[in-house]
């Protein structure tokens, strides 16, 4: 068995689902635990700060919704990945999940093995950005905006942007590449960190979201621009 010391927390009412993806995680030799509820795993998370959540989206005393903006609220928590697990198929649901800081979702019925790519590839995008040189950590200053990696802040001129660390993460590869055109699914592999060609729907979702807060007209912006078709690139 492959031993790892990565804490997973699995959020569902289904009791079914909840053995499920508790027996493929431990086969993998992570170390599991269990909520019912969405208080249940707020309880959980401020005791246990797992390394990543699997969270159904409907659930009983708080939805995952609430859990999502609980964990985005507290500065103490920190940055969980967390991978959303729904019964619905509607677009709105998957986009408000990724919006208030979800990093991924899975549709039921899902596969376990793809479930299982998603988690590794998260814990895997975690254990390299925590082993990144130092030189990928430059502070980077382009008309007005200032990204601060060593402390995970935005600044447009005086003003700090509240940014999601999805959206952080996202910014900040795109201005390092500035004037480079990005595909969706380079992106989707840089910042998700898994290698599919994914719903481009997640890249696009928080795109809009950070020009949202950053540019002074969205509709026309500034900083990050669309290349139809294509993808994205910030502008020279």
């Amino acid at each position: 068995m492959v031993t790892n010391k990565a804490k997973i927390l699995i959020v569902d009412d289904e009791v079914h689902i909840l053995q499920l993806v508790r027996f493929n995680l431990e086969k993998e030799g992570y170390t599991v635990i269990e909520a019912l509820d969405g208080q249940q795993a707020c309880n959980i998370i401020k005791q246990e700060k797992p390394d990543l959540i699997i969270l159904d989206l409907m659930l009983p005393k708080m939805d995952g919704f609430e859990v999502c903006r609980f964990i985005q609220k507290d500065s103490e928590i920190g940055d969980i990945p967390i991978i959303m697990l729904t019964a619905r198929s509607e677009e709105i649901d998957k986009i408000l999940g990724l919006e208030i800081g979800a990093d991924d979702y899975v549709t039921k019925p899902f596969s376990p093995r793809e479930l299982l790519a998603r988690v590794k590839a998260r814990l895997r995008r975690i254990s390299h950005r925590d082993t990144t040189p130092g030189s990928n950590d430059e502070t980077i200053k382009f008309q007005g905006l200032t990204i601060d990696p060593e402390r995970f802040e935005v600044y447009l001129y005086d003003r700090k942007l509240d940014l999601t660390p999805k959206e952080f993460e996202l910014l900040r590869y795109l201005a390092k590449n500035r004037g480079r055109v990005l595909t969706r699914d380079m992106l989707l592999e840089k910042i998700w960190g898994y290698e599919y060609i994914g719903d481009s729907r997640t890249v696009d979702v928080h795109i809009r979201h950070l020009r949202q807060k950053m540019e002074p007209t969205p509709e026309s912006p500034k900083y990050i621009e669309t290349v139809r078709g294509i993808g994205y690139k910030f502008k020279e």
